[in-house]
């Protein structure tokens, strides 16, 4: 049996109970979205889209026939609205704590022993949207060779670096040794190699971009691996794990390779789970506070997911989901606290509404029992009712 699930990052489905919390009362990226930027969305409707309650899609984007597939919204428990957080929950990880965060910037503690890791000094050091800080400091790095230090709302020590002053190797090994140092007191949920390119004004290498995070607890995916399945990971899945539980992993450059590599992943067969990670709607139009490059990142999923719906085996399923929101209408660069997407997909299946999901970790559930493999951790499998 082969079960594919597919994030498509920060497609958040309006504000969550708590999103006053984080600032995010009446956050909503996919209506906000469509409301800036109107866009029909027929496959993604045909699966019930527009049945999710607080999602309002244009009338053109609601099929008349009936609708092939299940449809609901998850509730995020864990205390946070950043990419580690929401897919670990999805694997059955429910934080008690929030992952530390440094709205003023790592302390000298952090920095000292980072200058002595790269044998040089750092720029910036504060959150700071990643577009701008390369405006902002691109030359002067340049200049100095320093490597250019920041962070945000997520619990992230990003490193900036001109791939044509520093080698991509020598970027990763400056994050090794964040992420050896960001520890205990200072932990954080992630550190990312940022190179850039190009002369003024900068461009994000997006492609060459690596996640180094914090080991999770047993998961979900380590009970299919225990399990002999086959567990593939597709695009920033693996880091956001700290490749833990993978028997496979595949690199994506945006999101037109991240489909092209699920699609030829789905054909080839097996037994286990295809996790794959959209990245392009939260990093290229999200935080760039883009709604018309968004819209037409949904709709060119949209056009995909044809394709992607044929290549599901009898017997098997696609479901899609989001980790968090970033609505590009919002203020400031950060993630809303949003309600997680959910659409299912089998062959044959009719309309389900799969309801209010309590909790991320849902997904997790559903993929273990639909697997086989054991699983006593958080999350209730809506796996019986796809079938």
């Amino acid at each position: 049996m082969l079960l594919n699930i597919i994030v498509l990052d920060s497609v958040g489905v309006g504000e969550l109970p708590d999103a006053a919390q984080f600032g995010d009362v009446g956050a909503h990226t996919l209506n906000h979205t469509l409301e800036v930027a109107p866009q029909t969305l027929p496959n993604l409707a045909r699966l019930g889209l527009g049945r999710i309650p607080t999602v309002q899609t244009s009338p053109q984007s609601i099929p008349a026939g009936d609708v092939q597939g299940a449809f609901g919204r998850m509730r995020e428990v864990s205390p946070g609205k950043d990419t580690s957080t929401g897919h670990w929950e999805f694997m059955g990880v429910q934080l008690q704590h929030a992952f530390q965060v440094f709205p003023e910037g790592f302390p000298p503690a952090v920095m000292e022993r980072f200058d002595a890791a790269t044998g040089r000094g750092h720029l910036c050091n504060r959150p700071y949207s990643g577009t701008d800080v390369i405006r902002d400091y691109g030359e002067e790095h340049r200049r100095t060779g320093f490597p250019i230090v920041y962070t945000s709302a997520d619990s992230v020590f990003q490193i900036a670096a001109h791939e044509d002053l520093v080698a991509l190797e020598t970027l990763y090994e400056w994050c090794r040794a964040a992420r050896e140092i960001l520890q205990g007191e200072f932990a954080v949920a992630r550190v990312i190699a940022r190179p850039f390119r190009g002369e003024f004004p900068f461009e994000r290498a997006n492609e060459h971009r690596k996640d180094f995070s914090l080991t999770p607890p047993h998961t979900v995916l380590d009970a299919l691996k225990e399990a002999g399945r086959d567990v593939v990971g597709i695009g920033k899945i693996p880091d956001i794990y700290d490749h833990q539980g993978f028997t496979e992993e595949i690199h994506t450059d945006n999101n037109a390779d991240g489909i092209g590599k699920t699609l030829a992943r789905m054909r080839a067969g097996g037994d286990g789970l295809i996790f794959t990670n959209l990245v392009d709607f939260d990093a290229k139009f999200g935080h760039r506070r883009d709604p018309a490059g968004y819209s037409g990142a949904l709709a060119e999923f949209d056009a995909a997911l044809p394709e992607l719906l044929a290549a599901v085996p009898q017997g098997g399923a696609l479901i899609i989901v989001s980790d968090h929101g970033n609505d590009p209408t919002w203020h400031g660069t950060d993630h809303t606290r949003e309600h997680g997407l959910l659409l299912a997909y089998r062959p044959g299946i009719a309309a389900v509404d799969l309801g209010e999901r309590v909790t991320f970790a849902d997904l997790g559930a559903t993929a273990a029992e639909a697997l086989g493999a054991g699983w006593d951790g958080p999350g209730e499998s809506f796996w019986p009712q796809l079938k």
